[in-house]
């Protein structure tokens, strides 16, 4: 079993920054893959970047540039940083972590971007 709490949503104008945090508490030395998706209204879930144990990193097309995915600072606290922020990143951002053939989600975290 694998605890996420996720931090870092929020109100931005378009153009500004978030940081979003995701503590995993738990069997964590099992973790073979993390990553952060989000759900827009009306659509359907999707992945906007992963890391994996080995260090391989990917990012949905639409986030190329300005979004980083990396491990904090804390022990078992994945990261993401969100720059040039744009309307249509408005979301509920949930991390996620795998651990064999079982996923482990966050609660998720509301971003809004708007002016």
């Amino acid at each position: 079993q694998v605890q996420l709490v996720e931090s870092g949503g929020g109100l931005v104008q378009p153009g500004g920054s978030l940081r979003l945090s995701c503590a995993a508490s738990g069997n964590t030395v099992s973790i073979n893959r993390m990553g952060w998706y989000r759900q827009a209204p009306g659509k359907q879930r999707e992945s906007v970047a992963s890391l994996s144990s080995a260090g391989s990193i990917t990012y949905e097309d639409s986030v190329k540039g300005r979004f980083s995915i990396f491990r904090c600072n804390a022990k078992n606290t994945m990261c993401l940083q969100m720059d040039s922020l744009k309307p249509e990143d408005t979301a509920v951002y949930y991390c996620m972590v795998a651990v064999g053939p079982f996923d482990y989600w966050g609660q998720g975290t509301q971003v809004t971007v708007s002016s």
